[in-house]
């Protein structure tokens, strides 16, 4: 996609481009990045930005320093409450712009209410010309609750705010076939048209120290991204001259290609946002046809029912030999599906399996890649 029919934009900011001395922010490498969004702006382009930085931007703020020291989760906690405040300051300062913060954990995202709410109050500040700026609410947030990484967290934020681009800032050029920083051979993919195995298999980490994303979460990042069409690239946010480079139109890093079918908005959400609360384990010869099938999936085709779920919640439906079918919307809660599963009289449960309707409806289920 060329700049010219570029819409709306997802920019992804890591800690290392925010605090690259972990001395608190610095506008060294981000006074480039926010030119590009005001010059982005000045285009009619619309720009979201997901800014990672809150724990190494506080981390200064809090006496535990010396070397080898290793910070609890509370104190990381509290670093990243501090280091928000600071980080959105900084940010602001750049921009001539209102900026706006929205802090989000997965719990939310995952939530379809929640999710509605988040696309909602982005879409509500771009149509008054305020900049949403995303972090992970790494306050609040759990192992439960968390994404883990703003590379995924950014494609997340892509599919939510119907973005048709997404720049991973990257402290490389973008994906090589091999370690740049340990092979001076190693040769830039300027394009990926799929993204397989072998994409995966080239990801190596990031020689940052700051940040928890590596390769790996942006090229997971970006196979989100493209399953929804967006064309997505990964660039060295380290330089004036990639973003000077985008503006002209030109791939400064590596550009992945969109699929050419995306997946419909719900399951995409489904597949890639959405985590399953149980699953549904069938027989290994199970062979309905999933996305055909018009009662999808009967009680008599169950052989197990794991988790705690409710009516409305995300599940895996899954073969006894680990093969991952697909992930749907239950209309049936856990305990409900096991009780009509568990009847020896399958004329009973399937009678009340009619007169309660399908376990899964045609429209809320996603296939699944075997893996």
């Amino acid at each position: 996609m060329s700049l010219v029919s570029w819409k709306r934009v997802v920019i992804k900011v890591g800690s290392a481009l925010i605090a690259p001395n972990q001395n608190g922010c610095s506008s060294h490498y981000l006074l480039g990045i926010a030119q590009f969004i005001v010059r982005c702006k000045s285009m009619g382009i619309e720009v979201v930005l997901v800014s990672s930085g809150s724990v190494a931007a506080g981390s200064h703020l809090f006496n535990e320093q010396e070397e080898g020291y290793k910070p609890s989760i509370a104190v990381k906690k509290a670093m990243a409450a501090a280091g928000q405040m600071e980080m959105m300051a900084t940010w602001d300062r750049l921009f001539d712009f209102p900026t706006a913060q929205i802090l989000v954990t997965h719990g939310d995202l995952r939530d379809r209410e929640r999710y509605i709410s988040i696309k909602e109050t982005i879409f509500s500040l771009l149509e008054n010309g305020i900049l949403p700026i995303l972090n992970e609410n790494d306050t609040v947030t759990t192992d439960k609750l968390k994404v883990g990484d703003n590379d995924n967290l950014s494609a997340m934020v892509a599919a939510a705010a119907d973005a048709d681009t997404l720049i991973i800032c990257s402290d490389i050029d973008g994906l090589y076939d091999s370690n740049p920083h340990e092979n001076p051979d190693a040769k830039l993919l300027s394009s990926v048209p799929v993204i397989n195995d072998e994409i995966f298999a080239m990801a190596g980490g990031s020689s940052s120290s700051v940040g928890t994303g590596g390769m790996k979460t942006k090229i997971e990042a970006a196979k989100k991204a493209v399953a929804h069409g967006i064309d997505t690239y990964i660039v060295n946010g380290f330089t004036e001259q990639t973003f000077n480079a985008l503006l002209a139109g030109k791939n400064p890093g590596t550009h992945f290609s969109p699929d050419k079918q995306p997946m419909k908005e719900h399951l995409h959400w489904m597949t890639h946002t959405s985590t399953a609360q149980g699953e549904v384990v069938v027989e290994n010869d199970f062979t309905t046809e999933l996305e055909d099938d018009s009662e999808l999936l009967t009680s008599n085709e169950i052989i197990a029912v794991n988790g705690d779920f409710a009516v409305g919640d995300t599940i895996l439906v899954r073969k006894d030999d680990g093969t991952r079918l697909a992930k749907a919307k239950s209309n049936y809660s856990s305990c409900l599906l096991s009780f009509i599963a568990e009847q020896d009289d399958q004329a009973f449960a399937s009678k009340f399996q009619d007169t309660t309707g399908p376990i899964i409806s045609e429209n809320n289920i996603a296939l699944l890649e075997e893996k």
